[in-house]
């Protein structure tokens, strides 16, 4: 369990203390944007690949009983998670976490345009669907801060954009998800939604395919 706490703090502090001390901001000066993220990211998939593995490494502790209910549950959160997420890769997301730089263009709005944070809300549907499908201690401490980490990075990634960008890019990127899921609906461009929603479903298919060899469980087991 030691190393089980001690990936999760330093997964946590990784995203937390770049901008908390203002080693972000340096390091983009440095680096540049695209640099930064790209070790960003980098940074960011081994410190998750260490809280999985530590995860699956650390005592069982059951909590409920997993079943073919909570089993189905990622089965069913997952499809719109990978949509988001394979929407917001190709996206520039102002206000949120995003691999692009720059304002979205209204011309080619996806699916991921109806959301100011797709890729955390991809995450936090990842982490609260597999807090219900694993019932174990582990799970819980783990899905259910990765959940509240997603939560919580909404409003942090919404103030950290209020700062950087200009009032008038701030409002324009803002307008994009202004309104009730119809008009946000109304926004998005038809071939930009079906490329989103075949990307997502291409994810998908590749999560369900790699969970069993990389993870050691079978998602479908339950089916």
């Amino acid at each position: 369990m030691i190393e089980f706490f001690a990936a999760i703090a330093v997964f946590l502090a990784a995203h937390v203390l770049p901008a908390a001390t203002g080693l972000r901001v340096l390091l983009i000066e440095k680096l540049g944007r695209p640099a930064y993220l790209a070790v960003y990211s980098l940074v960011s998939l081994a410190t998750i690949a260490w809280v999985i593995a530590a995860a699956l490494a650390a005592p069982y502790i059951e909590l409920w009983a997993p079943s073919r209910a909570t089993a189905l549950v990622p089965l069913a959160a997952m499809l719109p998670a990978s949509i988001l997420l394979a929407g917001a890769l190709w996206q520039p997301s102002p206000l949120s976490v995003s691999f692009r730089g720059g304002l979205a263009d209204p011309r080619r709005a996806g699916l991921a345009a109806q959301f100011r944070h797709p890729v955390l809300w991809a995450f936090f549907l990842w982490a609260a669907a597999h807090l219900v499908a694993n019932g174990d201690l582990v799970s819980l401490i783990l899905f259910g801060s990765l959940a509240g980490f997603s939560l919580a990075g909404m409003k942090r990634m919404e103030r950290r954009a209020r700062a950087r960008l200009s009032e008038a890019d701030y409002a324009a990127a803002a307008a994009q998800t202004d309104g009730g899921p119809a008009a946000r609906l109304r926004r998005v461009v038809p071939l930009c939604g079906v490329i989103d929603l075949l990307a997502g479903l291409l994810l998908y298919a590749a999560l369900l395919h790699l969970h069993g060899p990389v993870i050691g469980l079978d998602p479908l087991a339950w089916l």
